[in-house]
């Protein structure tokens, strides 16, 4: 039986010399188009065993989270839930990892919350613009696009989010009221009201938290099951596994018990989660127009007002599920196609957005959940959608419950190992410079996330951007000086390359020969040309010359193309070394295609 890793993800078109319409029709464009083809065929029913644990697992998770996450995004409780079926049945078929699962996370919730304005309208229609974003970059295959977000602009934000999110969750956790969402003014009226913080609240919350970490730790530590064990150890041991993967459900079932308790005495000190929607959402056009008291918002004016939104939501959500995907397929050796991931999570969006949902994205801790129980196939996904599907059709009036300091400890414990202490050394020790975006971006994010990104990310370009125009150049003193650009030369770099030429050749005294090593350049534009043609005038008034070696293929091309007139290049440094020394022997080969070497020409032509 093959294993569902390679089952998974590693579909390849064979034969390069089909055509392009057998190409789109063959099978291996069709497992790769739908992943589900590829895995299905093979499942057998030990798969179907794990992945029924696996998504019973995430959906314990799932639950008591999606409340929670409902809350980050300023958005009644029931649309947490909305937002954790969809991805569920839209990743079966068209996912590439077996671990990923598609549903509402903090940063994204946290990033709805911004641009939504605690309107459900503006949340279920941004879902619905996002996922046609998404949609149409991964079948423009754009995904590239999300490599130019730099590593230290990802952990800015998320380091600022989780700080974000697990402040603006102490209000809750202390029961204190009319605390803005505004995270500078949320810092300020928190600490002004800390007077005000309901006993109750705050002891439930606390123990709460205690016992998310306690049944964590003791998660980390469960040893490995042998089949030697006896039969009570391995039932020991499956109690103890289940009641530590599904904790957020226990301990938010075990506040609302407390709550419930006290409710039937006439005394309740905790702030609840008041009344959930009950039954399944209806299915429906997302809202292209919201009426307020003030009148009615035209779809122009809904996507005005959401903004940078429409671009940072879907950025941010492809960003955040392509970096889960690829970790964990790393992790346990498969392969994700990140444009095929483009278009589940797109199409996750755009359905989703039938029945209510908010923008979702991969979640990094539910995938964990997910890989830890022993995922096979996408099939787990199933038993999750199908539980979160009973909790909305039986279980909301059960929801009413729940304390708010539950749920604000659910959502503490859960941001909270997003934030990376670590970071900050490990780029001071690998390179300084990444500080800048990190910081840049950490900070910003608490005044507006777009600028917290978009700067961050400026920054970053302007870094990759003064490598390009300002490559190194290693330099060799001899009987003739030798120049290797480092790297490739663009437009930007052809100025600073031929100032250090000048500098070390032309003006000194008297004028010496130089050869330009370009051992490392693969590919020049018209601007590079034109300002080696310079150079070479330069070099031909001085009496002297300026000699090439190692022009790749492509770079003889654009040479012979421009008809340049006298440059001399050699295939050995050593050949144009005795040549500019004006030993005998050693001929240079002049740019065109008459003296052009013979192993060369073919690939010219080709």
């Amino acid at each position: 039986m093959p294993s569902p890793v390679k089952a998974l993800g590693q579909a390849r078109p064979s034969g390069a010399s089909m055509a392009p319409q057998a190409r789109c029709c063959s099978p291996a464009a069709l497992q790769r188009r739908l992943p589900i083809l590829a895995w299905l065929p093979d499942y057998s029913m030990s798969w179907l065993k794990m992945d029924a644990i696996a998504g019973l697992s995430v959906g314990l998770t799932v639950i008591p989270q999606a409340l929670a996450y409902a809350e980050v995004a300023a958005l009644p409780p029931q649309y947490g839930l909305y937002s954790a079926f969809m991805g569920c049945f839209v990743y079966f078929f068209l996912g590439t990892s077996r671990d990923v699962t598609l549903g509402p996370t903090a940063i994204m919730s946290l990033l709805v919350s911004f641009y939504t304005f605690h309107e459900p309208a503006y949340a279920v229609l941004l879902a619905f613009l996002s996922g046609c974003i998404q949609l149409a970059m991964g079948f423009l295959r754009l995904g590239f696009l999300l490599d130019f977000i730099s590593c230290p602009v990802i952990k800015g934000f998320t380091s600022a989010a989780t700080i974000t999110i697990g402040f603006g969750q102490i209000k809750n956790l202390l029961g204190l009221q009319g605390i803005p969402r505004q995270f500078f003014l949320q810092v300020y009226h928190t600490f002004r009201n800390i007077g005000e913080t309901r006993v109750g609240d705050a002891v439930l919350g606390l123990v709460c938290m205690v016992l998310l970490l306690v049944l964590k730790l003791m998660r980390n530590h469960v040893p490995p099951v042998h089949p030697e064990m006896p039969p009570g150890v391995r039932l020991s041991h499956a109690l103890v596994w289940t009641a530590t993967t599904a904790r957020n459900a226990l301990v938010v079932s075990f506040a609302a018990l407390v709550a419930y308790s006290f409710e039937v005495t006439g005394y309740q000190p905790f702030v609840l989660t008041g009344q959930t929607a009950e039954g399944l959402p209806p299915v429906r056009l997302p809202p292209f127009s919201v009426t307020t008291a003030n009148g009615t918002v035209s779809f122009t004016e809904m996507v005005q007002d959401m903004g940078a939104g429409l671009a940072v939501v879907p950025l941010m959500g492809l960003l955040e599920s392509i970096a889960v995907a690829k970790s964990f397929a790393s992790q346990n050796n498969y392969h994700v196609d990140a444009n095929q991931e483009l278009l589940a999570i797109g199409l996750t969006n755009v359905l989703g957005s039938l029945v209510s949902s908010y923008p979702v994205t991969g979640s990094f801790g539910r995938t964990a959940v997910n890989a830890q129980s022993g995922v096979c196939t996408p099939a787990g996904g199933l038993v999750t959608g199908v539980l979160v599907l009973l909790s909305l059709d039986y279980l909301t009036s059960l929801f009413y419950y729940i304390p708010k300091s539950a749920l604000a400890a659910v959502i503490i414990m859960a941001v909270a190992p997003l934030f990376d202490a670590g970071i900050f050394g490990t780029l001071w020790r690998v390179k300084r410079l990444d500080l800048l975006p990190l910081c840049m971006t950490f900070l910003l994010c608490f005044w507006e996330v777009q600028y917290g990104i978009l700067a961050g990310t400026l920054v970053s370009a302007l870094i990759l951007l003064h490598s390009v125009a300002r490559p190194k150049i290693q330099v060799s003193e001899g009987p003739v000086l030798v120049l290797q650009p480092a790297s490739g030369l663009h437009f930007p770099a052809i100025e600073a390359l031929r100032e250090a030429i000048l500098s070390r050749t032309l003006e000194a005294s008297p004028p010496r020969c130089a050869v330009l090593d370009c051992t490392h350049v693969c590919s020049i534009d018209y601007t590079v040309v034109l300002g080696l043609g310079d150079l070479l005038g330069d070099f031909h008034r001085h009496g002297v010359t300026l000699a090439f070696v190692g022009l790749q293929v492509p770079v003889l091309r654009a040479l012979l193309s421009a008809d340049l007139k006298g440059i001399q290049y050699f295939s050995t440094l050593e050949e144009a070394e005795k040549y500019l020394s004006q030993e005998p022997g050693t001929q240079p080969y002049n740019i065109s295609e008459d003296s052009v070497p013979e192993h060369k020409v073919a690939l010219l032509k080709a």
